[in-house]
């Protein structure tokens, strides 16, 4: 009663004032009081849906959102949109600006319309992979006449008609994301870029785009970001459009497009002396010495990726030499990268954060000292299948580069627990990728799991058990092909409450046991990898349908799971979107079509072996391609 009487005191000004010194994690506070609760809501401007049934009376209290998040809610469609916006307050719609349907299949245009025109400050809409998108919902998307950006990615149906259609309703749009829209083609960005005056950034990854549609994009005098990642049709001469263009231009992807040189790269660089970020990657043959000499303008660039690019020492000391505000270097799986080369790259590159040298052979422990002597703000390393990396290089990156957050030593054979021990120093480490390092064990891990509380690494059980005391908070964990981990393993992981992805394949020592502590600690798992994890049995499925109802995603294939478990599995799962079921032995075609009835409607994708495609009856592959729902054939 007294704590009541306190509470009553504190005015709503008050709470609210309290309230946004609190941080993200509001839970505890809304479990004080109702009071508490009703202040939380009032004042909460992003709501993101997990289950369908609280969406109604969510969004009555939450009257002040700004964004909504429908995508991780499988089981919305245009019924629940209209059932939504025809009972209750709609005060929620009027201060809305942002609304998220990525993966939200379910959604068609005909809702979509109806949300686009209840939300009439809507200004940024995510549909990306709503692979059955097309102009219908391009043509619902151009009603929102404030919207200013949009991400369309991997929308298949968009053709140049639906792209004219939001080009001429949405004029305001600064930001555009279209990648993977394959049925675009010149036409549609020129209509764009006579339209969208005002766009800043524009991404056209993979698009059937030739040089003409750079011609038009040149035209964009406000662009700054212009990503077009793999168009193999693009090449030098649009570059020289861009070149004489887009004045403002700051960061340009040209990785993969395969008709692309340095004479191309060179047109761009030279109209542009404001970049600050360049990626071309897997498309020069080379870095040549005029275009490194074309760096020397480029006071401004901290980014640059040349991956796959065949380099030599000299380039590498004249990239140093003159871009001295790099913080990002991307250098994986260049040939004529050395020890020289990059002692004279990070010597005049100090500020340096990030540095892949992914599948650089040749780059030994003398590379790594200069690098940790020379970047003491390092905050990611990239060294996988450097062969020639040892504890001596470790030894100094624990040294000097204490703000080390990542670090990839995947198929390093020269990893041992010692390099480890020294490798803890650097406390602040998050990813520690150690795949096929086979001379690591426990006792190395033990000093990571000891020193270093966000880091996600083990192999036997022993490193697990010191990983479950030291890191409470871990959300995050790959222990695949661990081949050591046993029930016990697991009953330590179930332990780490906070939990949502598990990636456990190949296991082949862990049973039902083991599945079924995990699902009973980590009730927060979201995504699931079982594959071939042989010993679990129908009672370790049985116990995720029941425990893990947060699930999204599950990789069940090559287990040994039953036409029963399979049912009330996916019967079970009501937030399931994504189910990997290739190579089920003992579960038949009947088994199967049964458990894809009981999740049909709210499932977005389903793997299975390409031998059951003419297995299947028809009407379930018809059902599932009306509920816009996607089966892949293994």
């Amino acid at each position: 009663m007294f704590s009541e009487s306190v509470f009553c005191l504190l005015t709503e000004d008050l709470l609210i004032r309290i309230l946004d010194k609190l941080g993200s994690d509001r839970k505890p506070w809304r479990l004080v009081c109702k009071e508490f609760l009703r202040v939380e809501s009032l004042t909460r401007n992003s709501v993101r849906i997990l289950r369908i049934e609280f969406l109604l009376g969510l969004l009555q209290k939450c009257c002040n959102i700004e964004t909504l998040d429908l995508s991780w809610c499988p089981r919305i469609d245009d019924g629940t949109v209209s059932v939504l916006l025809s009972q209750g307050s709609l005060s929620w719609t009027r201060g809305l600006r942002r609304l998220v349907l990525s993966r939200a299949t379910g959604v068609g245009h005909v809702g979509l319309e109806l949300l686009v025109r209840a939300c009439p400050l809507l200004e940024a809409v995510d549909v990306s992979h709503c692979w059955g998108y097309g102009d219908r919902e391009a043509a619902a998307l151009s009603c929102a006449a404030r919207l200013r950006e949009l991400n369309m990615d991997k929308c298949l149906g968009l053709t140049d008609i639906g792209l004219a259609q939001i080009a001429v309703g949405c004029s305001r749009l600064e930001s555009l994301s279209l990648k993977w829209c394959l049925e675009i083609s010149d036409l549609g960005i020129d209509l764009l870029c006579k339209k969208c005056l005002e766009l800043k950034s524009l991404d056209v990854s993979y698009l059937k785009v030739t040089s003409e549609s750079l011609r038009s994009i040149a035209s964009l005098l406000k662009l700054e970001r212009l990503i077009m990642v793999g168009c193999y049709l693009v090449d030098d001469v649009g570059l020289r459009f861009l070149g004489n263009g887009c004045p403002l231009l700051k960061t340009i992807d040209v990785s993969r497009c395969n008709c692309v040189s340095s004479s191309g790269a060179i047109s761009v660089i030279t109209g542009h002396h404001g970049l600050e970020q360049m990626a071309a990657g897997y498309c020069l043959f080379e870095f040549s010495a005029p275009l490194v000499d074309c760096l020397e303008t480029l006071k401004c660039l901290s980014i640059i990726r040349i991956d796959g690019v065949r380099v030599s020492d000299f380039i590498l000391q004249t990239i140093g030499t003159n871009c001295k505000s790099l913080v990002e270097l991307g250098l994986s799986k260049c040939t004529g990268v050395t020890d020289i080369g990059i002692t004279q790259i990070v010597s005049g590159c100090g500020n340096l954060k990030m540095i892949d040298l992914t599948c650089c052979r040749y780059v030994s422990d003398a590379a790594i000292s200069a690098i940790a002597d020379s970047c003491p703000y390092l905050v990611c390393l990239k060294l996988e299948s450097c062969d020639m990396v040892t504890e001596n290089g470790l030894y100094r990156l624990g040294s000097n580069c204490l703000l080390l957050e990542e670090l990839d030593l995947t198929d390093c054979s020269g990893m041992n627990d010692t390099a480890l021990k020294y490798l803890s120093r650097c406390s602040e480490l998050v990813r520690l990728k150690l795949g096929l390092c086979t001379n690591i064990s426990d006792i190395g891990l033990a000093h990571i799991a000891f020193n270093c509380p966000k880091i996600c690494v083990c192999i036997g059980d022993d490193g697990l058990a010191g990983l479950a005391d030291r890191c409470k908070k871990l959300i995050k964990l790959n222990v695949s092909y661990c081949k050591r981990i046993t029930d016990r393993g697991m009953e330590y992981i179930s332990h780490l409450a906070e939990l949502s992805d598990l990636e456990m394949r190949g296991l082949s020592s862990i049973t039902s046991i083991g599945v079924k502590a995990v699902a009973i600690g980590c009730t927060r798992l979201a995504d699931l990898d079982l594959k071939q994890c042989e010993k679990v049995d129908d009672s370790g499925f049985c116990a995720l349908a029941f425990y893990s109802q947060n699930l999204r995603q599950i990789n069940m294939s090559y287990c040994n799971v039953s036409d029963v478990a399979l049912f009330l599995l996916m019967g079970n799962l009501k937030r399931l979107q994504d189910a990997k079921l290739v190579h089920l032995a003992k579960v038949t075609v009947q088994g199967l079509e049964l458990a894809l009835r009981a999740c049909c409607g709210r499932i977005k994708k389903v793997k299975l072996q390409s031998s059951l495609r003419f297995l299947l009856s028809s009407e379930i592959l018809e059902t599932f391609h009306a509920r816009r729902s996607k089966i892949r054939w293994d």
